[in-house]
């Protein structure tokens, strides 16, 4: 009898350790961030379900509807010639005023479809009100089907579509690559992150970003170093698209990889690439892209000119200009991460171990 008592005793410990290592300190956290999640993913299905709908409607592919709403999201914050839309809005898509009321209309603030269509805007009703509201989802989402329609259905149709509307090249390419990697993944919700390095593999890092740098010139370091053996596997961080591959004098081999976000995120002083990558390639956060090494500061081929590190950089493109911004944090916030998810793996291994 005492020893069932003892046997008992010491499995109800060990599930509340395995408990608290799971939710112990973080529990009503834990809470608050599946109810956010939750609503976010809300928020992704019903703009998907919308998308869709006008997929069905003007045969415009579903996910460049998602691309050009997810490109706008991401410069508006930094274009002082964007509106900021209220944050309860669905959608970020944005029409320049002078094309949603016409030219030639002396009221840019026009909402009546009549003198709109008189003017030659293209602003539209979509939600059967009688005004063409250019703040309104469904008045907006509408227009940009009728335009991009205008033009088109097919890509190569939709890329002049989105020429003329943005009248810029790296608009064009920016919302080309997010189409793509919706189609690829055929879901909005790509926007976890994962560190490079994976668990289990040894290295080290610390912030660098800034440091001086006099290799063919003298200038910042626009990145962190993050130390390891030759070979060491180099992950995606994100969901993206691989935007270059090659060599690069001062990074050796190395990968561009761009997310929805618009960040660029280079992987720099490889030994080599994964086999069968290439540019052009949709990857996902934990897909190995290639492996630690020591290469560049010279011509191709160049090895050896300091130890093997992997040089991860990231980059904000906003439309008009991309500029380098330190990644530390974010690579601090991703390996806690690692660990986090690890610890609690193990946690539920060894509470359903002792389950049985």
């Amino acid at each position: 009898m005492y020893d069932l008592i003892r046997l008992f005793c010491l499995r109800l410990g060990l599930f509340l350790i395995c408990f608290l290592a799971v939710f112990g300190n973080t529990t009503p956290v834990f809470a608050n961030e599946k109810e956010t999640k939750q609503k976010q993913n809300d928020i992704y299905n019903e703009r998907y379900r919308h998308f869709l709908e006008m997929e069905t409607l003007f045969h415009i592919p579903w996910q460049f509807l998602a691309a050009i709403d997810q490109y706008e999201r991401t410069i508006q914050h930094s274009r002082k010639d964007r509106p900021k839309f209220d944050k309860k809005a669905l959608f970020a898509i944005y029409i320049p005023e002078f094309q949603w009321a016409g030219i030639m209309n002396p009221n840019y603030q026009d909402t009546n479809p009549a003198t709109i269509k008189l003017f030659g805007g293209i602003g539209l009703d979509g939600n059967g009100d009688g005004a063409a509201d250019p703040l309104n989802d469904q008045d907006r989402l509408l227009t940009l089907c009728k335009y991009l329609e205008s033009f088109g259905t097919t890509r190569g149709d939709i890329r002049i579509a989105l020429w003329h509307l943005y009248q810029e090249d790296d608009a064009v390419e920016r919302i080309s690559q997010f189409a793509a990697i919706y189609e690829h993944f055929g879901r909005l919700d790509l926007f976890e992150h994962v560190f490079p390095v994976p668990k289990g593999w040894n290295y080290t890092y610390r912030g660098t970003w800034g440091d001086r740098r006099g290799w063919g010139g003298i200038r910042i370091h626009e990145g962190t170093d993050i130390f390891a053996s030759y070979g060491t596997p180099v992950r995606s961080t994100a969901y993206g698209y691989v935007d270059i591959m090659g060599w690069n004098p001062y990074g050796g081999w190395r990968i561009g990889i761009r997310d929805l976000n618009n960040y660029y995120y280079y992987f720099a002083h490889l030994s080599s690439f994964k086999k069968g990558l290439k540019t052009g390639d949709i990857v996902k956060p934990g897909d190995v892209i290639g492996y630690v090494g020591s290469s560049g500061y010279g011509p191709p081929g160049t090895q050896g000119k300091f130890p093997p590190h992997l040089h991860f950089g990231m980059y904000k493109d906003t439309g008009k200009t991309e500029w380098s911004f330190d990644p530390y944090p974010h690579l601090k916030r991703w390996e806690r991460e690692m660990y986090r998810k690890n610890k609690a793996s193990k946690a539920a291994l060894t509470y359903l171990s002792l389950k049985t």
